[in-house]
């Protein structure tokens, strides 16, 4: 009997956990941090823009191959309302901090920690983006190796929409 108790309670975290995930037509829960370059940095600053929100680590494999072509995203479409953000969630700054003096990227990063992952639902495993509309609302959520050839065109589409 103690057992299965158990278990329904795992069960019911569980399922707390996945109804709690964010993911479209979510509101993207507003941040504050300060980027690598000391500058003020809140997701509410960027509503009007369609946002690429993308949490990473200095040791995550996945999140290092994708950097290049997020700068290439905020290059090429930046003029047209896109802005990428970087959140590192290493557990201290110096890491990020020797990788981006290593290999720059064309947006800002700032340093999250766990309270600003469980806000986006829990960022269990890396890389994660949210795609986050003009409005604040997200419209997708890329979770480990995302297809990037499919987040350009969703992008695409996005800037293309009336607003």
């Amino acid at each position: 009997m103690r057992g299965s108790r158990i278990a329904a309670c795992s069960l019911g975290l569980l399922l707390a956990g996945i109804a709690w995930a964010l993911g479209p037509g979510d509101v993207a829960p507003d941040f504050a941090l300060t980027d690598f370059n000391g500058k003020p940095m809140r997701l509410a600053d960027y509503r009007g823009k369609l946002v690429l929100l993308n949490f990473w680590a200095s040791w995550c494999g996945p999140c290092l191959e994708e950097m290049p072509r997020l700068s290439a995203l905020q290059r090429n479409y930046g003029v047209l309302g896109l802005r990428v953000i970087g959140v590192s969630m290493d557990d201290e700054a110096a890491p990020a901090k020797r990788l981006l003096a290593k290999r720059p990227v064309d947006y800002p990063i700032g340093l999250g920690d766990e309270k600003l992952g469980e806000r986006y639902g829990g960022i269990l495993g890396l890389p994660q983006s949210f795609l986050i509309d003009r409005h604040g609302l997200i419209l997708a959520r890329y979770k480990g190796e995302a297809d990037l050839s499919q987040i350009e065109a969703t992008i695409k589409s996005q800037l293309n929409a009336p607003q």
